[in-house]
């Protein structure tokens, strides 16, 4: 009987003989993991055995990179990959932890989990949590909040997040509470935004610094940003950052001068309507941004200089108020679509 595909997208992955961190596509089946140079190769570039793997996220072996984890092989060899939103990494290592179990018991994959959350802090699902936290109308009250000459957006201050806990009652007492929401932090959930919050991740010693009503935190997948730094190192984000993030995720992108074409990383925010784009090997400096207001998002057939390139179906065009075409590949169907829906709320509501 074939293996069974699970999952496949981009995932940027270190090399196993250089240093470096590509993105490739990545496939996962019942008994490995397969990786590739483009989504349209035949023939992966390696794939990696799952049966007596050892998995570890989050993985913090590397103080510049977040969202990665880690798969050891049974000889002993390290495979690091690195998502590019937290969504997308909990997707990813809910599958490959229970394709190991899987491989373990001698079973066969099954999708439907049997688990239920429950409230004690070792076995509470932090991914259901992170979600009910971020809720806009229920969630945790992102603020914009002053502190030492500097402004910050999209934040809330540690009390805050573990009376949230308490008040809906996810946690029983504040102890636990504060053991919840070191275990978000500690799982990249939650990041530290101000000089106190950022001393108590450094330091490892979050509980002490949580329910501090001066230390600041900030979701993952926020708009967070920090006005007022001083420093040329701090430079204050531009304006078309305020938005809030909508959607994001890595999608194929064809250059304007060479025609080639590169996996991206791209986050769409409201409010301004803006796309911001990414090299997901590398930092948060944006390589560019696409201005929505006005522009046209259409699903297209052929894109110019494609076919030289290998590139199949799920091509959409962007095409803004100054006139300026993006071609852009999602992976599938059903992702062009949520793309393009997405691209057409803000470019008609943003401002």
């Amino acid at each position: 009987m074939q293996p069974q595909q699970i999952r496949e997208g981009y995932l940027v992955k270190k090399g196993t003989v250089l240093n470096s961190w590509k993105a490739l596509w990545t496939v996962l089946s019942e008994d490995g993991v397969e990786f590739y140079k483009k989504k349209t190769d035949r023939s992966p570039k390696g794939m990696i055995p799952l049966k007596g793997a050892t998995f570890t996220s989050p993985c913090q072996d590397f103080s510049k990179r977040t969202l990665v984890f880690k798969i050891t092989t049974d000889r002993k060899q390290d495979h690091f990959f690195q998502a590019s939103h937290v969504e997308e990494r909990e997707f990813w290592v809910k599958d490959i932890k229970r394709a190991i179990t899987c491989l373990e018991g001698g079973k066969r994959f099954a999708r439907k989990s049997t688990r239920r959350s429950i409230r004690l802090p070792d076995k509470i699902n932090l991914t259901e949590l992170y979600t009910l936290m971020k809720d806009q109308d229920d969630g945790v009250k992102e603020l914009k909040l002053e502190q030492e000459n500097r402004v910050f957006n999209h934040c809330f201050t540690g009390a805050t997040a573990v009376e949230w806990l308490i008040s809906k009652e996810k946690a029983r007492n504040r102890p636990e509470a504060l053991m919840l929401a070191t275990g978000l932090l500690n799982e990249g959930f939650l990041q530290p935004a101000g000089d106190l919050s950022k001393e108590g991740a450094e330091s490892g010693e979050h509980t002490a610094f949580l329910d501090e009503t001066i230390a600041l935190y900030y979701f993952a997948d926020s708009g967070f940003f920090c006005e007022g730094y001083s420093s040329d190192e701090d430079v204050l984000l531009k304006e078309e950052f305020r938005g809030n993030i909508l959607k994001q995720g890595c999608l194929l992108k064809q250059g304007h001068k060479r025609k080639n074409w590169k996996v991206r990383k791209f986050v769409l925010r409201d409010d301004p309507a803006f796309m911001h784009y990414y090299d997901p090997t590398k930092g948060d400096d944006p390589l560019g941004s696409i201005h929505l207001r006005g522009s046209v998002v259409t699903a297209v057939e052929y894109v110019p200089d494609a076919k030289k390139y290998d590139i199949d179906g799920n091509l959409f065009e962007i095409i803004t108020s100054d006139e300026t075409h993006y071609f852009l590949q999602a992976a599938t169907a059903e992702e062009r679509k949520e793309w393009i829906n997405a691209i057409q709320a803000v470019s008609k509501s943003g401002k």
